[in-house]
């Protein structure tokens, strides 16, 4: 087995032993360290500074957060007025809330005239865990990648969404950037690369392609290596990029493997998976299975259970793999 890109974290086989960080940290560290070279970014926050990270920029620039409580449309209205005085602003909460309840006041005031707003959704997915379904965003991807001018970011580890959050402090437009509440594996490192619009082969293998975005990422890693031991060889591409998506890529592991596996931790409708396949559907049909919430929302319970029970992790990637080979041409 050889990677294509090997800048892997070394100890990545090993989940008991590799360092495991929530991503919502790696947003928390980003933003500082945008703002530190940028003095024009600030932060608005709805009531939940400490769960999204955002505690670490308000001791850092006190005077660049602002505290807007319990008020998600006015935190996106708010925001984007403040780009029309030149500021680059990040608003942030639970993704449930933002974009869950102010997606009307995203679409009209930050997408519609092209705004500098970049939108941090955290506890994404059913590894929320106990807080259960209301907070389990699983429609964010389908409601931020519909709108116009919006780029998706969905980084697969604590490093990544360090990388997109600096970087979506730079791009001209709104933003939105997905991360987790749960601590998971960090596999990435700082020379893996990392860029808007590209997505990153990280295996090799031409029996089918598997393609994964946030934390799954790794558990597309791990089915791989168990699919290897069955004499099945997949390539493991990891696109965070949801929007801009990287065609060529998956055009090409179209072409090269014949079947591809999707998997993502929210709704399949309109997701990232449907991206894939609005995609290859016109360019390069092939059998696709997409993995993720099939029309049904979450429930409570312990994150790594939660995962197991809905088929989102690498013994349900492998068990798909099974099936989606047998439909090859």
């Amino acid at each position: 087995m050889k990677f294509k890109n090997p800048k892997l974290n070394r100890g990545w086989k090993n989940k008991d032993t590799l360092k495991q960080v929530p991503t919502r940290n790696g947003y928390g560290e980003g933003v500082v360290e945008a703002a530190k070279k940028d003095p024009n970014i600030y932060v608005l926050c709805a009531d939940l500074t400490e769960s999204t990270r955002n505690e670490w920029f308000k001791e850092t620039f006190p005077d660049r957060f602002v505290q807007m409580g319990v008020s998600e449309q006015s935190l996106a209205a708010i925001a984007a007025g403040m780009t029309l005085a030149g500021k680059t602003v990040f608003i942030a909460s639970y993704a449930a809330f933002s974009p869950g309840r102010n997606w009307e006041q995203i679409r009209t005031t930050a997408c519609l005239p092209n705004m500098n707003v970049k939108i941090a959704g955290a506890h994404t997915g059913v590894s929320v865990g106990p807080d259960g379904a209301t907070h389990q965003m699983l429609e964010d991807i389908a409601l931020m990648r519909v709108l116009p001018g919006m780029t998706v970011l969905v980084p697969a580890d604590y490093i990544e969404t360090r990388k997109a959050t600096v970087t979506a402090a730079k791009i001209d437009g709104p933003v939105y950037i997905r991360f987790a509440r749960e601590k998971t594996p960090v596999f990435t490192t700082e020379a893996t690369p990392f860029e808007v619009g590209k997505a990153t082969v990280l295996r090799d293998g031409n029996d089918l392609a598997i393609i994964g975005c946030g934390p799954l990422v790794y558990e597309c890693l791990m089915a791989a290596e168990e699919l290897a031991k069955l004499g099945i060889e997949a390539r493991v591409i990891n696109n965070a990029s949801v929007k801009p998506m990287d065609e060529k890529t998956i055009i090409t592991a179209a072409k090269e493997c014949g079947a591809i596996i999707t998997i993502e931790e929210a709704q399949v409708a309109a997701g990232m998976g449907s991206a894939v396949c609005e995609l290859l559907s016109a360019e390069f049909p092939v059998p696709i299975e997409r993995m993720g919430m099939q029309d049904r929302f979450g429930e409570s319970g312990e994150p790594q259970q939660l995962l197991e029970h809905f088929k989102l992790t690498a013994p349900a990637i492998v068990d798909a793999a099974k099936r989606i080979i047998k439909k090859k041409k």
